[in-house]
């Protein structure tokens, strides 16, 4: 069995992080040699290549398992730091990853109810948040896919009610006689970036074939702004657009065009009251917010 030494655990994970042996070697206060002989020394213990002198470096398949191995114990040396230092100020960090639209709705009030952590949030979106888990850099995520990653466990969230939605004039001048298949196939389209596939998967049932022209708005407040404003028409959550919808801001394009997401938490798979308490107050407030698995 591999007897990994804390130290070269966490030289890797600076080599990771900051993208080069000199880099990491700052941040480590240690000299670039002393980092490659750290990596070197981990590389013949685990008789595998653990990183790709590239640049950034990258880790290798093997570098990943024991870059995950790394954050793992720098999580549990913090739980246990911020313990021994009951009030003196000490905290943990959870790195998460969490999809743009949970965290422009319902996820930053979990989470501010856990003022003694704190979280290091990345964004992406819901069907890519996995590849985050399997290369150690996030802790936990919040995703579509319900198959946990090796070393993680999985549970069900709820799920995202989402619908097409424009502007008043934005109907007015691309649909004036309704929202029909040819007036989606012309009428220019809302995307979050190139991972978002939501409103393909709508054109896919509504207007087979359709290539309307599209505008990227990567942020979740400016995607549904940009709708509001006219640029385009786009799948919104219900719990973002309830009160533009109310005001007239925004109205449904289709009602029968609903599309529930489903989301899911991915932890990893060890004991830490800090990711308990994560995962318990996430799952408090997206039993609140999010509807059952399969409603609309």
């Amino acid at each position: 069995m591999m007897d990994a030494h804390a130290e070269h655990l966490k030289t890797l994970a600076a080599v990771i992080d900051h993208g080069t042996f000199e880099r990491a070697a700052a941040a480590l206060h240690v000299t670039p040699s002393a980092i490659s002989q750290r990596v070197k020394a981990l590389e013949e213990q685990a008789g595998r290549v653990l990183v790709r002198r590239s640049k950034p470096i990258e880790p290798t398949d093997a570098g990943r398992v024991l870059l995950r191995l790394a954050r793992q114990v720098a999580l549990l040396e913090a739980e246990a730091a911020a313990e021994l230092d009951a009030g003196g100020g000490a905290s943990t960090t959870i790195p998460l990853v969490v999809n743009a639209d949970s965290l422009a709705t319902w996820v930053l009030p979990a989470l501010a109810g856990l003022p003694a952590l704190a979280f290091e949030i990345t964004l992406d979106d819901q069907e890519h948040t996995l590849d985050r888990l399997r290369d150690g850099t996030a802790m936990a995520a919040i995703g579509s896919d319900s198959e946990a990653v090796q070393g993680c466990t999985v549970s069900p969230l709820g799920a995202m009610v989402y619908r097409a939605v424009a502007s008043p004039a934005f109907v007015d001048r691309w649909a004036p006689h309704g929202w029909t298949p040819e007036a989606a196939a012309a009428a220019p389209m809302l995307v979050f970036d190139r991972k978002d596939a939501l409103q393909d998967r709508y054109l896919s049932r509504f207007a087979p074939g359709a290539h309307p022209p599209r505008q990227y708005v990567p942020a979740s407040t400016e995607f549904a702004r940009a709708a509001e404003l006219g640029l385009g028409w786009g799948m919104l959550p219900d719990l973002q657009t309830a009160e533009a919808l109310a005001d007239g801001r925004l109205v449904v394009l289709d009602e029968s065009g609903a599309e529930s997401v489903t989301l899911h938490w991915h932890q990893w798979s060890m004991r830490s009251a800090a990711l308990t308490s994560v995962a318990d107050a996430i799952a408090a407030r997206a039993a609140a917010e999010l509807q059952p698995p399969g409603r609309s």
